[in-house]
């Protein structure tokens, strides 16, 4: 039976309308926790929430999004200021009131923030490959200027205007642009300076801390997933087999290497990738993609716990490029959503007379063959552990000018 959920409000800590979820969640290590529709201003304070529940309750010491890792590194940092919203937290998610207050939060409690994602925004592999130059300066300056003189030139292809909403288009115009002995250069040399950096490990770590060297090598493998993320793309249009799904690999990677510091993990990231089936969208996505949530299911079995979401309809906010102007930059709008079809999963909760409600899907089962991913409808299989339904839903309360 569907729970009635009191409240969103992360400041309320009366926890008491959220108790199913400690037999939910039980002794698993990761909960991940969805949302269908990026910039919502509801679901940050569901996570928000959540979040508070699992750390004060339930012993979560980590908190993970979907947003770059190499980027991510600055937000721990003890003089690090909200500047980190800007440029630690990729796709913009960090730039509105909600991510601040929840990152305050999260400082005021010791609980740790990690990105799980690819560098750039999935546009660029420079921050990955950038943010391991600080160790290598210091344990293998030479190769550190090898690296600037030979790599980081070959990225002299990307926009220099990074300041509109999606400027990951024009770069990833620019990459597909490339004469394919660029391309391959690029992923050779990017190849090469992670197989460095991993097989002198034991050297490094004779010289600077293990934790240091820890994320520097971490950052080196998420430059060569970054690189394999944009390759694939390119050779979409030529590709004579299924297509893999390499940026969700890299995050369900990144968790684990997470999980090896930190005792229990909560983590975000939209349905699509949290979902426990494969992605498949048509017409967009024709292949079915192996998920976040299937590598994470794969190798944490009963460790991990799915939480999606799901909602009755209302506003979200979009964005669409702008006639005739700079590349990457784009109008915003927004558009009303909902009510939806009873044959997605959004469709029967909203049934349910409840506007904010609590279901385990183990034990109370939803006959659904899709689910609303933004507005439109998704086919899906069975994937979530369970479900919160918001029955309204409006934008973020972003910065000005995000």
């Amino acid at each position: 039976m569907p729970h009635a959920l009191r409240t969103l409000d992360p400041d309320d800590e009366d926890f008491s309308d959220l108790e199913p979820l400690r037999d939910i969640v039980g002794d698993a290590r990761v909960v991940a926790i969805g949302e269908s529709a990026h910039r919502v201003h509801e679901f940050y304070r569901l996570r928000h929430r959540l979040t508070r529940f699992l750390a004060r309750e339930l012993g979560f010491s980590a908190f993970t999004m979907e947003s770059g890792f190499a980027e991510g590194l600055a937000v721990n940092e003890p003089t690090a200021g909200d500047e980190v919203l800007h440029d630690g937290i990729t796709y913009r998610f960090g730039r509105c009131a909600e991510m601040r207050d929840h990152l305050r939060w999260m400082r005021a409690n010791g609980i740790r923030f990690y990105g799980m994602d690819i560098s750039g925004s999935s546009g660029s592999t420079v921050p990955a490959i950038e943010a391991c130059l600080p160790l290598l300066d210091e344990v293998d300056p030479s190769y550190a200027e090898v690296v600037r003189s030979t790599l980081l030139p070959l990225f002299d292809y990307l926009p220099t205007d990074r300041t509109g909403h999606a400027w990951v288009a024009p770069a990833l115009q620019a990459y597909m642009a490339l004469e394919p002995s660029r391309r391959h250069e690029i992923t050779a040399r990017v190849g090469s300076f992670a197989e460095r950096l991993h097989a002198m490990r034991v050297d490094y770590a004779a010289q600077a801390s293990p934790d240091r060297v820890e994320k520097a090598l971490h950052c080196a493998t998420m430059a060569r997933h970054t690189d394999a993320f944009m390759a694939a793309i390119s050779d979409g249009a030529t590709r004579t087999y299924p297509g893999a799904n390499m940026r969700d690999l890299a995050m369900a990677e990144t968790v684990e290497w997470i999980l090896r510091r930190e005792d229990r993990v909560v983590v975000t990231a939209h349905n699509g990738h949290i979902q426990r089936s494969p992605l498949w969208a048509p017409p967009v996505i024709n292949d079915k993609l192996t998920t976040l949530g299937q590598n994470l299911a794969a190798a944490l079995g009963p460790d991990l716990v799915v939480i999606g979401s799901a909602f009755g309809g209302g506003t979200l906010q979009l964005h669409r490029p702008l006639l005739d102007g700079p590349p990457g930059h784009v109008e915003q709008f927004t558009e009303k959503v909902g009510p939806f079809e009873p044959h997605t999963l959004d469709g029967v909760l909203s049934t349910f007379g409840l506007p904010l409600h609590l279901t385990d899907l183990r034990s109370t089962p939803v006959s659904f063959t899709h689910v609303i991913n933004g507005g439109a409808a998704q086919p899906i299989e069975a994937s979530y552990d369970a479900v919160v339904y918001i029955d309204n839903v409006t934008p973020w309360h972003a910065f000005p000018g995000q």
